[in-house]
This record gives C-alpha cells, structure tokens and sequence, in this order.
C-alpha cells in the first residue's frame, strides 16, 4: 500500500500516471477515478464531451464511447476519420471501426465505404449477427439493411489532395501529426465497466484494399472487463505484429501501470525492426479499472484527450524519440 507522501509525490508527477481528482481513502486506499473517458490525439477533445455527456448521467460506458467517435466520424473537416477522409491510392474512401463492450463482446467493418458512421455499423453487427467481422460489399449490405443511408465520403478537399499526391504518387508512411489515421477513446463509467471504440479511414493513399490495426481485435483495440482497455493509433502494420493492445491489456493484468504497459509495447516494436521505428509513428493508450490512464509512443507528438469530473483536458505521450 502507496503511504500518503508517496501518493502525493505520485500526483506531482503528472496526470498521466495518477489523475488528479483521484482521492485517498482510509489506510491508504485508492478510489477509483470514475466516470472517466481518454481518446486518442487532439480532436478527443470533442469526442470526450459527446460521450461525458452520457457517462455524467451515468450512462453506459459502452455507448458513451460509440457517441464519443461518431463526432469525429461526421466532421468533414477531419480527413482521417469517416467523413472527409483522404481516400485511397485509387481515390476510394474506405473506413475501419471497430467496438468492444464490458461483457467481452465485440463487432468490427473492414473497407466499409460510403457510410458516414462505421462504428455504429460495428456495434450493430455485434448486437444483431452472430459474426465479429464484415467486410466490404456484405459490410455495407448489412448497413443498408439497417438504415444507414448511402453517401458520398470523398470531400472536394480531400479529392483535390489526393488529386495534387496522385502528381507523384509516392507512398510512404511518414512520421507526422497530419497522418495520424486513428480516433481510439476508451472508457470506465460510474458502475466500473470498460468499453472502447476505434475508428478510421485508413492510411492516407495507402494501396487498395489495405486494411490496419483499427478494426482488428486485439491490435487496434481490447478491453477486458477485469483489468481495463487499450487502443492505439499510427502505423497499423507495426501493432498487429505485436497485437498491440491485447499486450497492453495483459500487461497491466500483470500489474503493470498504464503508461508503464504502453511503453513495453512500444519498445517490442522497436526490438522486432529498430531501423523501420524510427520511421513510423505508434501510439498506445490505455486506461485500467482504477481510472489510471497513461500512453506512450515512437515519435513526439502524440497528443490525447481526458475527460473526467475535473474536466476534459489535452495531454501529451510520453515518447522514445525525443
């Protein structure tokens, strides 16, 4: 058990390790920082005001995270996520979402076009079919039949970007806060449960038919109930080799701390291909059943969202390469 000058000395460290409107108990206790929500990069701001709006009346954590990345996913200003997407090498916008519940359930769309929001697409193939997984033509099949409405996702602006890359059409991922890709948010509601939420357009230009970490279990997003949630964002080929949060998650089973979890992720990327992580950008953020938060990432930059009863505040990853 933490003594009171150690818990102290833990708050002025920062938020990231210990929120700060977590209070002490008696004998040295810790209660639990909830409800609480953390999204990935800046626009988790206004993710986290959608979904507090849910878990301040005591709502489900699971739909205050499914409101929280619709924000995101319908903002046409927001070129990595839903709406307003930079499509494909081939100029098809195709997105990515996937969503997982306290009770281990789970539902995922892979290369779903044309739908403003996959991640309720996600949610209903968890509630309404026996599968995980919808891709494509059958993901938006099963839209359709359940009253998404066709639309068109590629904005004049990200076509006239596509159009000036396509001049060149050099494909690379890069390194930068304007490629990030991911909306990840994660949260514990007033009865203790953990939900989480991932959803994307992909990487920028990346080749036809190309699918991330964001949809996929385990890499781009897992949660369990016992222990807390993880998401990630960045280069999505680099988390599914390590099945990114599912480590994560394990991790602080064992009893690590979040951001402590966070970087042993991160540094198994750079132990499996240390030249090519100093090329890309990784990102984890996790939240435990404690409302402990913390992330950590590959490049600085990476910047997340929390909301709690404190508020909802911008904070930055620790990072490898600073």
């Amino acid at each position: 058990m933490k003594t009171r000058r150690e818990f102290l000395k833990l708050s002025a460290l920062g938020a990231a390790v210990l929120p700060m409107s977590t209070s002490v108990l008696a004998a040295g206790s810790v209660q639990a920082n909830k409800p609480l929500v953390i999204s990935t990069w800046d626009f988790g701001l206004a993710a986290n005001v959608e979904a507090w709006k849910i878990l301040s009346k005591g709502g489900r954590a699971l739909d205050a995270v499914e409101a929280g990345a619709r924000v995101p996913e319908g903002d046409p200003k927001e070129t990595s996520v839903g709406l307003g997407g930079l499509p494909d090498r081939d100029g098809f916008v195709t997105l990515d979402a996937c969503i997982m519940d306290e009770k281990g359930n789970c539902g995922s769309v892979m290369y779903l076009q044309h739908i403003v929001h996959p991640i309720s697409v996600a949610r209903k193939v968890m509630e309404k079919t026996p599968h995980i997984v919808l891709v494509g033509d059958g993901a938006l099949q099963f839209a359709l039949a359940n009253g998404f409405k066709k639309e068109k996702l590629l904005t004049k602006e990200s076509e006239k970007a596509w159009k000036e890359w396509a001049k060149t059409a050099q494909y690379k991922p890069v390194a930068n806060i304007e490629n990030h890709d991911t909306i990840g948010i994660v949260a514990l509601d007033a009865n203790g449960d953990v939900s989480g939420a991932c959803t994307t357009s992909g990487m920028a230009y990346k080749m036809h038919g190309r699918v991330g970490d964001s949809p996929i279990i385990g890499a781009g997003l897992y949660v369990d109930n016992e222990v807390g949630a993880a998401t990630a964002t960045g280069v999505g080929e680099e988390v599914i080799r390590i099945v990114g949060c599912h480590l994560v998650v394990e991790l602080m089973r064992q009893g690590k701390k979040p951001e402590d979890a966070c970087r042993e992720a991160v540094e198994r990327i750079l132990k499996k291909n240390p030249n090519r992580a100093k090329e890309v950008q990784v990102g984890f953020l996790a939240l435990n059943k404690d409302g402990e938060y913390g992330a950590y990432c590959l490049q600085k930059g990476f910047t997340y969202a929390v909301h709690g009863s404190s508020g909802n505040k911008l904070l930055t990853g620790k990072s490898h390469f600073q």
